[in-house]
C-alpha cells in the first residue's frame, strides 16, 4: 500500500499511510518513533488506514502528553477517528497552502482524482552562498559574514559591501508527489524543474481509456508530466497488480517514448537520496 517517508537532517515526514505501515517501517530501519507528521493525498483506504494503528502505537511508546501528532489531509480527518485522543491535531489540505519545517516546506496542490486530492512539493530552504574567493579578496572574514547576512551590508576598510556583490541563491532541491490522479496540467506546473517526480502511474499506455474512465494515470502520462516539467528523475508508483515483474521492462520502455530522463518503478524499500 502507498507509504512515502520523507526524510531531511533526521526529521522523517510520512506521505500517505496505506495498511502495514509500521511493519514496513521496522523491517527498513525507519524510526517511526519520531515520526509527528503525515500527509494524506486523499481519503481512499488504501492511502490512510494505516494512520490508525500507527496512532496507537505512539500513544504507547511515546510521551504524548508533551507531543503532537499531525495529519495533514483533505476533509477533517477528526470525524473518521473513533479514538480522539488529544496529542492528535488535524490540519486540513487546501489548494495551494504551504506548512513550514525547519529547513522545508510542504506545500498541498490539487490534482483530478474521484474526491477531492492532492499532490505535495516538498522543497528544501533556498541558501545564500558566498563567492568565498571574492569575499577573501574584499577582506571579508569571520563574524564580518554574519553581520552582512543580517544586516545586508558592511564597510571594510572604508569600502561598503553589499550581500549580493559576494553571494548567490542556492535553489533547494525539490521532490514532487502526485498522489492518485489523472493527468493534469497543474501537476506539471508544480513540478518544474524538480529533483524527482513520483507520479502514480496506475495503467500502461493501452489502458488509456481505462485510467480516464478511473481518473487514473497511464505510463505515458506521468512521463510526458515529467517531460514537460524539466524533472531529472521520474519514479512510477501505484501501479496496477495486474502488471507483474516481468512487464517492468515494458513500462519503462514506454515511459522512454515521452521523457528522456531517469526512470524508477518503485518497489517496498527503493530508497532515493539527494
Amino acid at each position: 500500500m502507498p507509504c512515502i517517508a520523507f526524510r531531511h537532517n533526521g526529521f522523517v515526514i510520512l506521505f500517505d499511510v496505506g495498511e502495514c505501515c509500521q511493519k514496513q517501517l521496522i523491517k527498513y530501519k525507519i524510526g517511526f518513533g519520531k515520526i509527528r507528521h503525515v500527509f494524506i493525498s486523499h481519503l481512499h483506504l488504501d492511502h490512510f488506514l494505516g494512520v490508525f494503528g500507527l496512532i496507537e502505537t505512539l500513544r504507547l511508546c511515546t510521551n504524548v502528553s508533551e507531543e503532537t501528532f499531525n495529519i495533514y489531509s483533505p476533509n477533517d480527518f477528526r470525524k473518521l477517528l473513533f479514538n480522539k485522543w488529544p496529542f492528535i491535531k488535524c490540519h486540513r489540505l487546501k489548494n495551494n497552502l504551504t506548512f513550514q519545517f525547519n529547513g522545508f516546506s510542504v506545500k498541498a496542490f490539487r490534482v483530478k482524482h474521484e474526491q477531492e486530492a492532492f499532490g505535495f512539493v516538498i522543497k528544501e530552504d533556498d541558501k545564500i552562498k558566498f563567492y568565498e574567493e571574492k569575499a577573501k579578496e574584499l577582506g571579508i572574514k569571520g563574524e564580518m559574514f554574519k553581520v552582512l547576512l543580517e544586516k545586508g551590508k558592511i564597510e571594510v576598510n572604508g569600502k561598503k559591501i553589499k550581500l549580493e556583490d559576494v553571494s548567490y541563491i542556492k535553489k533547494g532541491r525539490k521532490i514532487v508527489y502526485t498522489g492518485d490522479t489523472a493527468f493534469s496540467e497543474n501537476i506539471v506546473k508544480e513540478s518544474i524543474n524538480a529533483n524527482v517526480l513520483i507520479h502514480e502511474a496506475t495503467f500502461d499506455e493501452t489502458m488509456e481509456e481505462d485510467a480516464k474512465k478511473k481518473l487514473h494515470s497511464t505510463v505515458k502520462d506521468a512521463a510526458i508530466t515529467t517531460e514537460k516539467a524539466n524533472v531529472k528523475t521520474l519514479i512510477l508508483t501505484h501501479i496496477s497488480a495486474r502488471y507483474k515483474k516481468e512487464d517492468e521492462a515494458m513500462l519503462i520502455n514506454q515511459a522512454k517514448k515521452y521523457y528522456g530522463g531517469k526512470i524508477i518503478i518503485a518497489h517496498d524499500n527503493t530508497i532515493i537520496k539527494l
